[in-house]
């Protein structure tokens, strides 16, 4: 999977970067910050230690990234977009395969991403997120909700409503809250927790497609 730009994955910036040179300095700065946050923790990504992890300056970094905020925003929305691409590869697979079991297939590969993301956890898990990305948040939810809805219809499981959309919505907030807390618990995921949240959600799949069955 290639690195996402700042523009394709939202990140607000003091400055945007327009030749390849200063994105591939930007990039590198993220991937110190990502270090840094799985190293040291939130509370540790200020523009100074940053600046020396990426061996930069701190003045260059100011362009880009003021403040810790500025960082904890930029690595949230890359994340999101990593999280997001997913989802999108997964809809494109489920319109030319037949999954036998969606919901497990979607819990493993998300469950898979979270153990590879040490920096997502770290970022999730601390106490540092900005007002800024819990709006991202929210947006983003609304989004892997709409690649659920987008499988379940490329499956033909169920027919496009929009009650659909509430369900999917439902469905998504649960399986994060149930995905946070088994890495919570475990860094690997709490299979026996995982194991529950597909069980919860196969029954809700079941309930979906009886109330929103294709026509």
């Amino acid at each position: 999977m290639t690195e996402p730009t700042a523009e394709e994955t939202g990140v607000v910036l003091r400055r945007t970067p327009q030749q390849a040179r200063s994105k591939a300095r930007l990039a590198r700065v993220l991937k110190a910050a990502e270090r840094v946050l799985v190293a040291e923790g939130v509370q540790a990504l200020t523009t100074t230690r940053v600046a020396a992890e990426a061996k930069v300056s701190v003045g260059s970094l100011y362009q880009y990234l003021p403040d810790r905020d500025a960082i904890i925003d930029a690595l949230a929305a890359t994340y999101f977009s990593r999280l997001e691409e997913v989802m999108d590869d997964l809809v494109r697979t489920a319109a030319a395969e037949h999954w036998d079991d969606p919901v497990g297939v979607l819990i493993d590969g998300f469950a898979a991403l979270y153990r590879a993301e040490h920096g997502f956890r770290a970022l999730w898990f601390g106490n540092g997120l900005t007002d800024r990305t819990r709006e991202a948040d929210r947006e983003h939810k609304r989004r892997m909700a709409d690649g659920v809805r987008r499988t379940l219809l490329a499956l033909g499981v169920v027919g496009d409503t929009e009650a659909l959309g509430r369900a999917c919505q439902a469905a998504v907030l649960a399986a994060d809250a149930l995905a946070q807390e088994a890495f919570r618990r475990d860094p690997e995921g709490d299979t026996a927790l995982l194991d529950e949240a597909k069980l919860m959600l196969r029954g809700y799949l079941a309930a979906i497609t009886e109330h929103h069955g294709t026509a």
